[in-house]
């Protein structure tokens, strides 16, 4: 059995990590093979994102908790991304309110700002998965997904901007997908899909 650290505290975000790393590692010796934990079970402090992209920041954590705990770990960074406030809130979304991981504070001012209804309301959600060992070595996929933002909260599942991010083709929030439903499309989901296939060849190198 190998661990991997989900480098997040963010409870939702590990149980969609796991339910899809499970799901898309079906090949013996990887992801049945994999034990996840969280960072929470380690006693390190949070990482500082002092990076400019979700990569910098993906790979910043990644690296950071791998050396720390002595595990393989795994990292996203993602946020949302909206054309009419010049891809803000971006790399601060799960603190654009000021308070990190606020969701409803974060989605009242986003919803404020995008309250001129003449404003485009695209946008699209990007994650960066990084994957990292102690020893510094890495890999790294990025998904993506578009959509557009509603005007008002609709939905009790998901997390973050998950109740006002409609997909395109939708007319469905996220927050008003099942679980199961997100996997399938989210773009954290595309990331993870990509980087699935390596996850146990990865940390089983060297």
């Amino acid at each position: 059995m190998t661990t991997l650290v989900i480098a997040t505290r963010n409870k939702g975000k590990i149980a969609e990590i796991d339910r899809i790393l499970k799901f898309e590692n079906s090949e013996p010796n990887n992801a049945q093979a994999i034990k996840v934990r969280s960072v929470a079970e380690f006693d390190i402090d949070d990482v500082d994102e002092t990076g400019s992209t979700f990569e910098e920041n993906a790979l910043l954590k990644a690296l950071t908790v791998a050396r720390a705990t002595g595990f393989p770990a795994l990292a996203d960074d993602s946020g949302l991304s909206v054309d009419a406030l010049g891809g803000a809130p971006g790399i601060y979304s799960a603190r654009y309110s000021g308070v990190h991981g606020d969701d409803g504070a974060n989605i009242d001012k986003l919803l404020k700002e995008l309250s001129n209804t003449s404003l485009d309301r695209s946008g699209r959600f990007v994650a960066v998965i990084a994957l990292a060992k102690p020893d510094g070595s890495y890999i790294m996929a990025r998904g993506e997904l578009l959509g557009s933002i509603a005007e008002s909260k609709r939905g009790e599942n998901g997390f973050g901007y998950d109740p006002i991010f409609i997909p395109a083709g939708s007319k469905r929030t996220l927050g008003e997908y099942l679980p199961q439903e997100k996997d399938v499309i989210s773009h954290r989901a595309r990331a993870l899909a990509e980087i699935a296939p390596k996850v146990g060849r990865f940390i089983k190198e060297g």
